[in-house]
C-alpha cells in the first residue's frame, strides 16, 4: 500500500507547482495586458489632435517664436540663411505669410 501513495502524493506535489505556476503566468500576462491598454489609451490621448488655440492679439509673438526668431537672426548672422530664407521663415512664425 505504501507504494501507491507515493506515487500519488508525487503526482499531486507536481499538479500543485504546475498549477501554482499557471496562475502566477496567468496574473502576470493579466497585468501585462492591462499595462498595454493604458499606454495605448495615453497614447490615443498624446497623439489626438490638439483643441485649437485662441488666436493670439494682434502684434502679439509668443515666448517661442521669439526664441525661434532669435535663432533665425543668428543662423543668417553666421551665413548660413540668406536674406530671403530669413524673410520666408520669419513671415511664417508670425503667420504673415
Amino acid at each position: 500500500m505504501l507504494r501507491r501513495r507515493r506515487p500519488l502524493a508525487r503526482a499531486a506535489m507536481v499538479g500543485g507547482a504546475a498549477y501554482y505556476a499557471g496562475k502566477k503566468s496567468q496574473a502576470g500576462q493579466s497585468r501585462e495586458a492591462e499595462q498595454e491598454e493604458r499606454l495605448q489609451e495615453l497614447e490615443a490621448q498624446q497623439y489626438a489632435a490638439p483643441a485649437p488655440a485662441a488666436p493670439a492679439a494682434p502684434g502679439a509673438v509668443s515666448s517661442d517664436s521669439m526664441q525661434q526668431l532669435q535663432q533665425l537672426a543668428q543662423l543668417k548672422e553666421q551665413g548660413i540663411l540668406t536674406e530671403e530664407e530669413f524673410q520666408v521663415q520669419k513671415r511664417r512664425l508670425l503667420g504673415t505669410a
